[in-house]
């Protein structure tokens, strides 16, 4: 396989498995209730997550409910 590039970062993954972690940024998340909603939230997340092993952050900036509006 390919190495994947992202940014300045490469990982091989026929080597190394990659953990990524998953930073919901709505208000109405059914996951964590919008609790990362402010932008001083969201980055201590963040790093919190990269303290915690993550190697790259998904961002989820909008909301996938049913009739939630559109970004």
């Amino acid at each position: 396989m390919r190495p994947l590039k992202i940014g300045d970062k490469t990982f091989d993954l026929d080597k190394q498995t990659i953990v990524m972690g998953v930073l919901n940024v709505t208000p109405d998340s059914f996951s964590d209730g919008g609790r990362y909603f402010s932008v001083d939230d969201a980055v201590d997340h963040a790093i919190t997550m990269v303290k915690d092993g993550a190697d790259i952050i998904d961002i989820g900036g909008e909301s996938t409910r049913p009739g939630a509006a559109t970004v």
